[in-house]
């Protein structure tokens, strides 16, 4: 009995450690080398496909989302960001990003990142993300040349996660955004959303060939004369159909740095025109309560104005113009 009983228990360890060795083996293992695997974080998959996709893109973007956020609002809010911008970026959420404004409205407020080469500032940006569930991060190094990448991201990740949003804004973390404009004036829930839709601030403009400027363009990689109509990278919006519309373009379409302008690219291709609206301002205007109930949004606002006007406009509400 005792050699049976031992027979039976010897059996049992070696099935146990040959599943355990299965397993290791089997097991994938993290794409994001250098650094710890996140476990409390959705990571997308890449291997997702979208229909009418012609084979061998010239821009793959094969790039992991790092951290992801699913949801499923009315309007989704993509923000530029650089991980050394935490006061931008909480000042967002306190004022005029802060998702529960509005009631019965329900609004995604989402940063967008790459990674940065600095593995203390990643894993600072992965604990914020742990705190307030809103960054993406995708796999790509976060640069002011690969701002390109970083809005083709919150495009792809709004195809992949949130098609069904109704519109879609893209702004930059210096941005004040009048959002009762926005909203009611502008997007106005209680209508029939639109498709195929682009608006911002429009501008018709050529590659400036100053090397010593911060858009100079070479003609090698943009030979014409003039840009199509493009939005100011400032703050566009569009419907979120447009979104993977653009991203699937955006395969095929040589990657310029200007962000702002290869959108333009994109949209000329699907034959989309971006419509003007005054109120996307891409400059920075003095603060006036009146003025300012005026726009949508404002260019170079800081932390602490951007607390300042919100504080300022939220409770003059009662007051006339």
């Amino acid at each position: 009995m005792a050699s049976k009983v031992s027979c039976l228990y010897v059996l049992t360890v070696v099935c146990w450690a040959s599943a355990l060795w299965y397993l290791s083996i089997t097991r994938p293992t993290s794409s994001y080398t250098g650094h710890r695997q996140l476990s409390s974080i959705s990571i997308a998959r890449k291997n997702v496909s979208f229909g009418n996709i012609r084979t061998r893109p010239i821009n793959p973007h094969s790039f992991d989302f790092l951290i992801n956020e699913p949801n499923v609002p009315f309007l989704v809010i993509l923000i530029s960001t650089t991980h050394k911008e935490f006061d931008a970026r909480q000042a967002i959420r306190e004022t005029w990003g802060d998702e529960n404004n509005f009631k019965g409205i329900k609004i995604a407020t989402l940063f967008l990142l790459g990674k940065n080469t600095d593995p203390v500032l990643n894993q600072m940006v992965e604990q914020e993300s742990q705190i307030f569930h809103d960054i993406i991060v995708e796999d790509f190094i976060d640069s002011y040349h690969n701002l390109t990448l970083k809005t083709l991201m919150g495009m792809r990740w709004v195809a992949m996660f949130c098609s069904k949003a109704k519109y879609v804004m893209k702004t930059d973390s210096d941005i004040f955004v009048n959002m009762d404009n926005l909203i009611y004036k502008l997007l106005k829930p209680n209508t029939k959303p639109r498709r195929r839709y682009f608006t911002g601030y429009v501008i018709n403009g050529g590659p400036i060939r100053d090397v010593r400027s911060k858009w100079y363009m070479p003609r090698d990689l943009y030979p014409d004369s003039n840009y199509p109509p493009f939005c100011s990278g400032t703050g566009y919006i569009f419907s979120a159909d447009v979104a993977e519309l653009i991203y699937k373009t955006s395969l095929h379409t040589r990657l310029l740095h200007l962000e702002d302008v290869y959108v333009g690219l994109c949209l000329r291709k699907l034959g989309i025109h971006p419509f003007q609206n005054s109120g996307f301002n891409h400059w920075k205007m003095a603060y006036s309560l009146c003025r300012y109930r005026r726009v949508i949004t404002v260019h170079q606002i800081t932390p602490e104005e951007m607390h300042r006007i919100w504080n300022d406009m939220s409770s003059k509400k009662h007051l006339r113009c």
